[in-house]
């Protein structure tokens, strides 16, 4: 059981006082938009005290930290990496690859890494982002009200080419004159960004505090704004489609989108925890409350986000406070005490 110091990485949409009140920092002179806790190689947090990446930890004893079915299922790696998003400014209308499209992308030189990268995301606070396609019917009657300039995407829509529909919103210069409400504040970030005719396509979801999103991959998706912990595959494969600065591949996002659509999810409560099930072997988040016992198996992160948990486990005992985390490696239960809110990441498979 090991306290990790960990990341935070600062972009323009992040904000300049929610991951600092998370810490219980003043507020930062410059957005933080994400907290990190894992070991990608980008951003790997550290072992407290003695500095060693987890990457490199992990590495050199993978049997020990991993366990040997995480171990053959995943290589000498942690599967998965642990985030606190704080979303002040909407981000990039995106899609990420699936396991097969990863591999031969990264083959090909396109991907950074050879993983894919499904995600969910739970709200710390009200949290609004679009996920997936909206059901065509109500679409149709959300461009009939915006007049015959959006004739031809809604006649797309109407007969279930949602691809097509895609294709034409990110490629035909329309002006949204009179956005709805939930869109207002994406089309004041990126004023004609064909990402913001794309937005119509999608379900805006209001999540409230302790509701999920699960995002798989080829859905595509765009978080507006709030404050969230994520918990996704170990990968950074992210190809965007519009709103923002960075690079777009229209052409990709089409060839990887697909009509799943987002999932929102309440949890399975199991008395102290709240589990978050998702299809993903690399991953699995839980919510922990005070009393809550930890299983043993396969490597484990664990983020307190409110008040301090105490975790004993092998005679070992370690207190985190809100925006600390630790490393568990597979081998040991591990209880939890205190008076705080914790999240807890372990492999799909061991969740099971």
């Amino acid at each position: 059981m090991r306290a990790l110091d960990t990341t935070i990485r600062n972009y323009h949409w992040g904000s300049r006082t929610a991951l600092a009140a998370l810490r219980g920092a003043p507020p930062s002179s410059s957005p933080e938009a994400e907290l990190w806790v894992g070991a990608h190689p980008s951003a790997p947090s550290l072992l407290r005290g003695a500095g060693t990446p987890l990457d490199r930890y992990v590495a050199a004893n993978p049997v020990g930290t991993l366990g040997r079915e995480a171990l053959a299922a995943f290589g000498p790696r942690l599967p998965f990496l642990l985030k606190v998003l704080a979303v002040e400014t909407p981000l990039s209308l995106q899609v990420h690859p699936d396991r097969e499209q990863a591999r031969s992308g990264h083959a090909a030189g396109v991907f950074g890494d050879d993983r894919p990268k499904p995600e969910i995301l739970v709200a710390l606070t009200e949290f609004e982002t679009l996920a997936g396609f909206r059901d065509p019917a109500e679409t149709v009657v959300l461009l009939d009200s915006l007049g015959a300039a959006f004739g031809p995407l809604r006649d797309l829509v109407a007969a279930g080419d949602l691809r097509g529909a895609l294709r034409w919103a990110l490629h035909e210069p329309v002006d949204l004159v009179d956005p709805p409400a939930w869109l207002g504040s994406v089309a004041a970030t990126y004023p004609g960004d064909p990402g913001v005719v794309a937005a119509l396509l999608l379900n805006h979801v209001a999540l409230r505090p302790g509701q999920g999103v699960y995002v798989a991959a080829g859905v595509p998706h765009a978080h507006l704004r709030g404050t969230g912990v994520e918990l996704m595959a170990d990968s950074d494969n992210v190809v965007r489609a519009g709103l923002t600065s960075k690079p777009v591949d229209v052409r990709m996002v089409l060839d990887l989108v697909e009509s799943t659509p987002g999932l929102v999810l309440d949890g399975e409560e199991d008395g102290p925890l709240r589990t978050y099930p998702t299809p993903e072997p690399e991953f699995r988040l839980h919510a922990v409350s005070p009393g809550a016992v930890l299983h043993d198996r396969g490597p484990q992160l664990l983020l307190c986000v409110r008040g301090s948990v105490e975790l004993a486990r092998g005679g070992d005992r370690l207190v985190l406070s809100a925006g600390e985390a630790a490393f568990l490696p597979h081998g040991h239960k591990t209880s939890v005490a205190g008076d705080g809110r914790a999240y807890w990441a372990t492999t799909g498979a061991a969740a099971g």
